[in-house]
């Protein structure tokens, strides 16, 4: 008994699962608390001094044995990755450097974009001044001062819009192939780097072409100003095509030309701004596919974009009431090229997003870039265009050793063609068109031009005229002679079918074989000024005889899939 009482009794901890409270201060009336917070304290450390299970050893990154490496190998690798950490090293600062060139290449082009801040003609986009009088954006200083106060600079006109408005020919445009001189107040390069900004914007990308002049409208470079934007082309003017042309063949063409250049856009669409056709489907196409972003229209200049514009808000205009109140104060339209000399923003929208109107793209290879600014309205077709033909059908006489006069502007020699050839003239009708024989020709041009010869109009025109200096010969092949070999295109002014056997025959009995030959080509020799470019195309399917002749591709699923649809 007394040994067993000398044994001390065991004591049993039970920890509760949540926790407990905290311990009180054990005071010197109760030793049973102090002993039992010493046990529990003994308790705690015994356990966290308990040896924890070692993990399981690794094995040898690089092997054992033979297929170890040696202390070469090792060496050897140490030595690559400390070459290639230099070599990082020392090219970090020329991608450093190359990235801040690219940033600040789009900030400087971003900063062209007209600051919102300053108040811009509605008219022709040019930032309002009270400046030098007569020059784009110009106002009078009270006018400018009242509507300032009234903050309504938005409505303003300025003077040289207000003369255009009322069919005045002002340019201001200076320095670009035959335009007067006096105060060059824009030159064609500064509209072009006005444009710079958009391949950093994220933007919809309407491009306009002119049907009549499709090849010298087209704009081959629009991926120099679009960037990546996606891009919805529009035909404009197709009301001026010859009447009975089936707009089905003409979409056709078009998607074909589209896509032998090489551009990739969302989809075509036939339209016109003054009998509104296909207008319809240009709005639903640019509200489906703008998603918020801003709507640009690019083009050329004098292609019809003002019209486009004022086309479009008169569509929208009957369920929208924000373009409803854009039509009162939109762009100007003229027949001077460079009418548009700054971005026009336009609220056209009510689900958000702009619409901008673009200064004109001016490209040296046009008619309009060599001739008088008077003289700009005599190449913008007012009617449906209709195709004047030579020789006419109830004529014997043939092209060979003969030259056309297309107005002052053109001249065709036919050095070799098929007796029954004919050449229809398509473009403007206020140019005449005369045909004399080739011998007598340079006498002709140098006497009349000017006179009988317009544009240029006048004998001082005439005089400071740079004449028809480029030359292009033409060789033109046919394989069928039921329809027409090509057109020849005359950039900024339209184009000229050549038909091998044009002109009907009066003899029943001749043979084709007999007039052909054992030749299959025409020699054409064409003048024209010096920067005007010449295209040689695929015939454009106009007229009611179009829709016989025309050939529609033969498409497979998968390319029928991949190409552009058209919309008219």
């Amino acid at each position: 008994a007394p040994m067993a009482s000398a044994c001390p009794r065991p004591l049993f901890l039970s920890f509760p699962k949540s926790p407990a409270p905290p311990l009180a201060v054990p005071s010197k009336h109760h030793p049973s608390a102090t002993a039992s917070l010493s046990v529990s304290t003994r308790a705690r450390a015994a356990s966290s001094s308990a040896p924890s299970p070692s993990p399981s050893p690794s094995p040898p990154a690089d092997g054992v044995g033979p297929a170890a490496p040696t202390r070469g190998d090792v060496y050897l690798g140490r030595q690559l990755a400390a070459a290639a950490a230099a070599g990082a090293r020392a090219r970090a600062p020329e991608e450093d450097a190359e990235r801040r060139r690219r940033r600040k290449e789009k900030r400087k082009a971003l900063a062209k974009k007209t600051p919102s801040g300053v108040a811009c003609c509605y008219g022709c986009g040019a930032p309002l001044h009270t400046g030098e009088e007569g020059s784009p954006g110009h106002v009078e200083p009270a006018t400018y001062d009242l509507k300032k106060r009234h903050n309504q600079l938005k409505t303003v006109l300025c003077g040289r819009c207000k003369l255009l408005s009322h069919g005045h020919m002002v340019t201001a445009v200076g320095g670009h192939g035959g335009y007067p001189g006096g105060k060059q107040f824009v030159s064609a390069e500064e509209l072009r780097e006005k444009l710079s900004y958009l391949r950093h914007e994220k933007a919809l990308i309407v491009k306009l072409v002119d049907i009549v002049d499709f090849n010298g409208s087209f704009l081959s470079r629009i991926r120099d100003f679009a960037g990546a934007n996606p891009i919805v082309l529009v035909i404009t003017k197709v009301d001026l095509l010859p009447r009975d042309t089936d707009l089905n063949c003409i979409g056709d063409w078009v998607v074909e030309s589209v896509v032998r250049k090489k551009l990739n856009v969302l989809s075509v669409h036939l339209t016109s701004s003054k009998s509104l056709v296909g207008i319809t489907g240009v709005i639903s196409e640019i509200q489906q596919e703008k998603k918020a972003r801003d709507v640009y229209i690019l083009g050329s200049a004098n292609v019809g974009k003002s019209a486009f514009i004022s086309a479009m808000l008169k569509t929208m205009a009957y369920k929208d009431p924000v373009a409803a109140a854009a039509q009162k104060y939109k762009p100007i339209q003229s027949a001077v090229p460079g009418t548009t000399l700054g971005p026009i923003q336009i609220e056209a929208f009510l689900g958000g997003g702009k619409l901008y109107d673009t200064p004109g793209v001016h490209l040296h290879h046009r008619q309009a870039a060599v001739i008088h600014a008077d003289d700009l309205p005599s190449l913008a077709p007012q009617s449906r265009l209709k195709g004047r033909c030579f020789p006419a059908n109830d004529t014997d006489v043939g092209l060979s050793g003969n030259t056309l006069f297309w107005g002052g502007l053109v001249r065709i020699d036919v050095v070799k063609a098929l007796p029954r050839t004919r050449l229809t003239f398509y473009g403007p009708k206020k140019l005449s068109i005369n045909m004399v024989p080739t011998t007598e020709a340079d006498e002709f041009y140098k006497r009349e031009v000017g006179v009988m010869l317009t544009p240029p109009t006048g004998q001082e025109r005439a005089e400071g005229w740079c004449g028809l200096q480029g030359v292009r010969e033409l060789q033109i092949k046919y394989e069928e002679l039921d329809r027409p070999a090509s057109d020849i295109a005359i950039s900024g002014l339209g184009w000229i079918a050549v038909e091998p056997l044009g002109v009907p025959s009066s003899d029943p009995d001749s043979s084709v074989e007999e007039e052909d030959g054992d030749s299959g080509e025409l020699h054409l020799r064409v003048h024209v000024p010096k920067p005007v470019e010449v295209f040689v195309r695929a015939p454009l399917p106009v007229g009611k005889a179009a829709s016989q002749w025309y050939r529609y591709q033969e498409l497979t699923e998968v390319e029928e899939e991949l190409r552009p649809k058209w919309h008219y």
